[in-house]
């Protein structure tokens, strides 16, 4: 059920406001609805990526969220003022107020590139969240490193006598380049 008919003007498009959206400001049924005004949130699907993520984005409603200010406020700026995108602005007024109150805290983008274990995080914020964003995505690609080294090591029989699971990267890959 349409509640707020979206406009169009030139080249720019609102979208239509739903029954189903107004809910989600109120009464968020999952955690990726809770934390959408912070931007590009992943859906909770129990994976390692969204295990890694989801630290970052406590810290950064932490960092957004003033004590006297609702969540729900803050959802429902970001529906009237963005129209829950991290592109488009329906008021003016509303998006600019919402950044004010949240700091202009936002993740833009998430995504996996090359492998599945090499984690970009886009973010903007104070340092602190761009310094856990660093740390999270070089844990990331560390820990599915050593994954794929130890993966790769059990394929080829080499003796456990060799390497530990703990074992640094580098040396997991000093193994793995040894003649058998």
């Amino acid at each position: 059920m349409i509640l707020f008919k979206g406009k169009k003007y030139k080249f720019i498009t609102t979208r239509d406001i739903y029954l189903d959206d107004i809910r989600a400001v109120f009464f968020p049924k999952d955690f990726r609805e809770k934390y959408l005004y912070l931007g590009y949130i992943p859906f909770d699907d129990g994976s390692d990526y969204f295990k890694a993520i989801r630290p970052l984005i406590l810290v950064m409603d932490a960092m957004a969220k003033p004590w006297w200010c609702p969540r729900c406020f803050l959802r429902l700026l970001h529906l009237f003022g963005s129209d829950n995108s991290i592109v488009r602005v329906r008021n003016k007024r509303l998006h600019d107020l919402k950044n004010r109150i949240t700091g202009h805290i936002l993740m833009f983008d998430h995504k996996t590139k090359w492998t599945d274990y090499d984690l970009r995080l886009s973010v903007s914020g104070p340092e602190e969240i761009a310094d856990l964003a660093d740390y999270i995505e070089g844990m990331f690609y560390h820990n599915g490193r050593r994954k794929d080294l130890l993966q790769r090591l059990e394929e080829q029989g080499v003796s456990k006598e060799l390497y530990s699971k703990y074992d640094p990267v580098h040396k997991l890959e000093e193994i793995l380049d040894l003649p058998f």
